[in-house]
């Protein structure tokens, strides 16, 4: 059970929704490992996701997970932890096209590093320019007056703060 949405309550602080990121990414590295795995496994690839349909597999797994979690409860289980919740602009939890433009849209965060690295850039000047994107797109969400990121202003979502139900 999870309780009303506070949409006037202080909005969740830049470290702890940082903190439920790499939380995520943790997470999403379990779940895309055993995809993954039964992928190579069913299609009998020796290169693992190579090609495009791998690719498309790699970009789908992720959009599921969070498509689901986000049009339910609002909360995966790094969102839930830190007490956080997707919402739309109503305080609803959100419904499959707005959660599948959040997560297109949350691709933002990776892009530009995809892009140095299609430009050529490789070792320390990879991770200096994809860690100083990461870091001026949260940055970003101070600007906001909700201190929301920027696919989510866009797409009419919001990270609320969620605590749990005390009975």
């Amino acid at each position: 059970m999870t309780a009303p949405a506070d949409l006037h309550a202080t909005p969740p602080g830049l470290a702890r929704r940082f903190a439920a990121f790499v939380y995520e990414a943790v997470l999403l590295f379990g779940v895309l490992f055993f995809a993954c795995f039964v992928y190579v496994v069913l299609t009998r690839q020796e290169d693992a996701l190579f090609g495009l349909p791998g690719y498309v597999f790699a970009f789908v797994v992720p959009g599921v997970y969070f498509v689901t979690f986000w049009t339910r409860s609002g909360q995966t289980l790094a969102l839930k932890t830190w007490h956080l919740r997707v919402v739309d602009l109503h305080g609803q939890p959100l419904r499959v096209g707005r959660a599948f433009a959040r997560y297109v849209l949350s691709w933002l965060w990776i892009l530009p590093g995809l892009s140095l690295w299609l430009l050529g850039a490789r070792g320390g000047a990879l991770a200096a320019g994809i860690g100083a994107w990461i870091v001026g797109y949260a940055l970003l969400a101070r600007l906001h007056p909700q201190r929301q990121f920027l696919h989510d202003a866009i797409c009419g979502s919001r990270v609320i703060t969620q605590l749990p139900v005390r009975s």
